[in-house]
């Protein structure tokens, strides 16, 4: 037990480690072509270790357990609930899109991490890797979203740190809740999945992209590259 809220503890706390840095380069760093680069940069590294956990746990773990339409059925249906929130969150004119797939493989993949602890203790701890190196680049760039919607610095480190216990929550309700039910925590990967690669294409990887600039697509490769590395050594 003491090991699960360690892996999923750090995994958790590097959202409000994000928000700070994001807070301490906003404003400690002053407007230039390189800061925006580095902005930009990290938004597509961040896409990238999001689609290795795509790729290489949260669509595996889930075609090891569900059936060709139980996994359509969940993916699809991750894909349109997050296209109406996103299309909801557009029309209100917020910039919460990276936010929500942060969460939106933040609290999953913290279940999935507590339901395979007791069985796959090694496939655990890459999760918590995985979603710890995710959580970094999305929170520095949802911290940067949030203020420019208008929330104000204080607040969204308040929300950040909350959030960063989310990771504790999920794991401990997926360990005891989940770790009889791997079907059910299939379909929650792969709805998870649906969800995030939607968001990836229509509000990440394109807000990532600077004209005349070929280092953010390098950094895209990176973070996936980073995931590759995650699953080979774990």
């Amino acid at each position: 037990m003491f090991d699960l809220i360690v892996f999923s503890g750090f995994a958790g706390i590097t959202v409000f480690v994000g928000g700070l840095l994001a807070n301490l380069f906003n404003h400690h760093v002053k407007d230039s072509p390189i800061k925006y680069e580095i902005i930009h940069t990290s938004m597509s590294f961040g896409a990238g270790i999001i689609l290795s956990a795509l790729a290489l746990v949260l669509v595996p773990k889930g075609m090891e357990e569900l059936g060709v339409w139980s996994l359509i059925g969940s993916f699809l249906l991750g894909a349109m609930i997050f296209m109406v929130i996103d299309y909801r969150l557009a029309k209100s004119g917020s910039q919460q899109a990276t936010l929500l797939a942060m969460m939106m493989d933040f609290v999953p993949e913290s279940i999935a991490l507590g339901a395979v602890f007791a069985i796959e203790p090694q496939m655990a701890l890459l999760l918590a890797v995985f979603i710890g190196l995710q959580n970094l680049p999305e929170s520095f760039n949802s911290f940067r979203d949030l203020v420019q919607s208008g929330y104000s610095v204080k607040k969204t480190l308040i929300i950040f740190f909350a959030l960063s216990f989310f990771g504790i929550i999920s794991a401990l309700i997926g360990h005891y809740l989940l770790r009889e039910e791997p079907q059910l925590t299939a379909h929650l990967m792969i709805f998870a999945s649906g969800g995030i690669l939607y968001l990836l294409i229509q509000d990440i990887i394109p807000e990532s992209k600077l004209d005349n600039n070929y280092l953010t697509s390098l950094g895209a490769t990176l973070g996936f590259l980073v995931g590759v590395i995650g699953e080979m050594i774990i």
